[in-house]
């Protein structure tokens, strides 16, 4: 009796916490979507919002917001959060009705670039298939002046490399609190992810070479398209007053302002690395961005 009554109660337990897991992944608003990438030879996840307007209107062709997540993936909630101030600023006419794709590089802390040793393709598999991809299945404005590129973190760093790299692939980069933004990382010195963390990223998707790193580091790529990037894509930086790379984004700051890159940068003070602290301080000001961009 008391077995049954222990197979019983551990069958509960198990049914709710598979039903807990369950709601926090529910993303009611998100399509999760894949495609088999034959540059990586398995499968990439993506998620997609679409406004209200998409469906209703089936002849309207939509703008793209792609947001690139920071180190460790997609937690539900922040998918969540981003789709839902996004459906809601839509619903209030603070911004157009747009279509967001949330990228998904499947938690391998991708640094959102190409490895040196070739065996993770994450700017070549968003830049030559992913975009494409989302042009072919779904009716977007298939044009740089269509696009908005957006990330958080680790996010923002590969929004400023990608951005930097292909400016007529893109209206507007948009980056929150990104990082590594140093021009050479050293680990002794790395101020969010420590040490042990910066070492093993260096060693695993740089090859521990700290040239490959500075060569493919915003600050490089800037400089290398410095002519392409002035005056065809708008720049925006959000940085957290109290963040632990506040230091090595104001370095970035400058080295664009050397370059005369035209650019904004909001620093909320009081706030570290937290995004939706940083929604909640941005308020309304967070719209003013995608608005100015996708006018029509």
């Amino acid at each position: 009796m008391k077995k049954t009554v222990l197979i019983i109660h551990i069958l509960i337990v198990q049914s709710l916490l598979g039903q807990q897991m369950g709601e926090q992944q529910k993303t009611p608003l998100v399509d999760n979507q894949s495609f088999v990438s034959s540059l990586m030879k398995t499968k990439v996840d993506f998620h997609t919002y679409f406004p209200d307007a998409y469906k209703s209107d089936t002849t309207s062709y939509f703008p793209v917001i792609y947001w690139l997540h920071g180190s460790g993936g997609w937690p539900p909630y922040a998918l969540n959060l981003i789709a839902n101030r996004f459906h809601l600023a839509i619903k209030d006419e603070k911004i157009p009705p747009v279509i967001v794709v949330f990228l998904d590089d499947g938690k391998r802390e991708s640094m959102w670039i190409d490895w040196k040793d070739g065996s993770v393709k994450m700017e070549s598999v968003i830049i030559n298939e992913v975009i494409p991809h989302i042009d072919r299945s779904f009716r977007t404005i298939n044009n740089g002046q269509g696009r908005i590129l957006e990330g958080g973190s680790m996010g923002g760093y590969g929004v400023a490399r990608l951005g930097f790299k292909y400016p007529e692939m893109f209206a507007a980069i948009s980056m929150l609190n990104p990082g590594p933004m140093q021009e050479v990382l050293n680990p002794k010195t790395a101020p969010l992810a420590g040490e042990v963390k910066a070492q093993k990223t260096l060693d695993r998707v740089y090859g521990g070479d700290i040239e490959f790193f500075r060569e493919q580091s915003p600050w490089q790529i800037a400089l290398k398209n410095v002519d392409k990037i002035r005056g065809n894509i708008k720049v925006r930086i959000i940085l957290g007053g109290e963040d632990p790379s506040l230091i090595n984004n104001k370095k970035f700051v400058e080295h664009l302002k050397k370059l005369e890159i035209e650019h904004t940068t909001i620093i909320l003070e009081g706030v570290a690395h937290s995004p939706k602290a940083m929604f909640g301080a941005l308020d309304d000001r967070y719209w003013d961005f995608f608005r100015e961009n996708f006018t029509n």
